[in-house]
């Protein structure tokens, strides 16, 4: 049975990846506005339509784990600076298409090389491969969980 608390040594890890996710984030986002201007969130949206484009409104807030609504702020926002276009569907006058526009391919040809780079130095650089494959596992994991 399982106690009502975490051990301590799983406190410890819990705790370690919280405060390493958000410090994360956080330099992430310090990074791309300072550096492009762009917000984390604007960035993970050009990423994930460059690697979907002409996905519907509510496959991105899927792809992004978002909740529609957020998806609609955060795209609207991005519209008003032409970052990303959005039309009705085809087949589903319901539903809306939502692709990048030459500005938003723009900003993230501009951005990815420096996000890329703070990534690889900040979580990459002197892990081991062994390493890398273990975290890879547990997130994978803990993902396939919340799916």
């Amino acid at each position: 049975m399982y106690s009502m608390w975490l051990d301590d040594e799983q406190q410890r890890l819990w705790r370690t990846y919280l405060a390493t996710t958000g410090r994360l984030q956080a330099a992430m986002n310090r990074q791309l506005q300072r550096d492009c201007g762009l917000s984390l969130a604007d960035y993970d949206v050009l990423v994930a339509l460059d690697e979907s484009p002409g996905c519907r409104v509510s496959d991105l807030g899927a792809r992004l784990g978002w909740e529609q609504s957020r998806v609609s702020h955060q795209l609207a926002r991005m519209r008003e600076r032409n970052l990303v276009g959005r039309r009705d569907a085809d087949d589903d006058r319901r539903a809306a298409v939502v692709n990048l526009t030459a500005a938003g391919r723009a900003a993230l040809a501009d951005a990815a090389p420096a996000h890329a780079a703070l990534v690889r130095a900040v979580v990459f650089d002197g892990m081991s491969e062994t390493q890398a494959r273990s975290v890879q596992r547990w997130l994978s994991t803990v993902l396939a969980r919340l799916d």
